[in-house]
C-alpha cells in the first residue's frame, strides 16, 4: 500500500512558471492514501485545490495557522496580533508590497504575509515585539505565531486520522518545510529547493518543481506495488 503524503504547493506541486502541473490531477486522485496539503497559502487556496483535484480536503494552511480534517477546521494562529505587526510595519514607512487589492492578505486569517523585496530586519524586530515571528517560505516573509508550524499541522492531521506522523511522505521545497520533515518518517526536498530544506530532507532529489515531486511518487508507487 502507498502511504499517506504531505505535499507543499509552491515550488513542489507548481512549474518554474508558478502553474500547477496537471499531472497531479490525474496522480493524486487515484493515490490510495490521504494526501494532506500543507502550504503557507491562505487557507482558501488549498481547499480549492482540493477541490479541483477532487480529493479530500485534508489541509494545513498559512503555515499551521489552519488545519482542516473533516470539516473540522483549528486554528492555531493569532491573526490579530500578525495584524498589529503588519500595521506597526505599514506605519514605520514600510509597505505589505501587494498593492491596493493586497489579495495575498485578503482572505489570511493566521498570519500575514509580506513581499520578499520589502525590508526583513524592521519587520523581524516588530515581529518579535508582538511575540510573533517571521519565516521565509521562498514566496513571501510570513509573521506568524511563534510555535505554529506545518509539522505542529501534519502532527494534528495525523492524529485526527488516526496515523502515525511518521507514517507520511513529505515533500518541499523551503524553510517552512523543515518542520513537517522533523516529524514524518519519509522526507524529501526538491531540486529547487532553499539549503534549509535540502539539509533537514532525507533525501534531495536531482529533479526540480514539480517534476521532482512527480518523480518521487512515481517511485512510491513502484516500491509499494513490489
Amino acid at each position: 500500500m502507498v502511504p499517506p503524503l504531505v505535499l507543499d504547493i509552491d515550488g513542489t506541486m507548481t512549474r518554474p512558471d508558478d502553474s500547477i502541473d496537471p499531472r497531479f490531477f490525474d496522480l493524486l486522485p487515484r493515490w490510495d492514501a490521504p494526501v494532506v496539503i500543507a502550504t503557507g497559502k491562505a487557507f482558501p487556496y488549498p481547499v480549492s485545490l482540493c477541490h479541483f483535484l477532487q480529493i479530500p480536503e485534508l489541509v494545513i494552511a498559512e503555515n499551521g495557522g489552519i488545519v482542516l480534517v473533516d470539516d473540522d477546521i483549528t486554528r492555531n494562529g493569532d491573526g490579530d496580533a500578525a495584524r498589529r505587526v503588519a500595521n506597526a510595519y505599514e506605519e514605520a514607512g514600510y509597505e505589505l508590497g501587494w498593492g491596493k487589492s493586497d489579495l495575498t492578505n485578503r482572505w489570511r486569517e493566521t498570519e500575514i504575509a509580506v513581499r520578499r523585496d520589502q525590508p526583513l530586519g524592521p519587520l523581524s524586530e516588530l515581529a518579535s515585539e508582538y511575540g510573533q515571528e517571521v519565516v521565509d517560505t521562498g514566496f513571501a516573509y510570513h509573521v506568524k505565531s511563534s510555535g505554529v508550524s506545518k509539522g505542529m499541522g501534519i502532527k494534528s492531521v495525523a492524529e485526527l486520522l488516526g496515523r502515525d506522523p511518521e507514517e507520511f511522505v513529505a515533500v518541499g521545497d523551503s524553510e517552512n518545510d523543515v518542520s513537517t520533515f522533523g516529524v514524518v518518517g519519509e522526507s524529501y526536498a526538491v531540486a529547487n529547493a532553499d539549503e534549509k530544506a535540502k539539509r533537514a530532507a532525507g533525501t534531495v532529489v536531482e529533479e526540480s518543481y514539480s517534476t521532482g515531486t512527480i518523480s518521487i511518487l512515481e517511485e512510491i508507487r513502484e516500491r509499494s506495488d513490489e
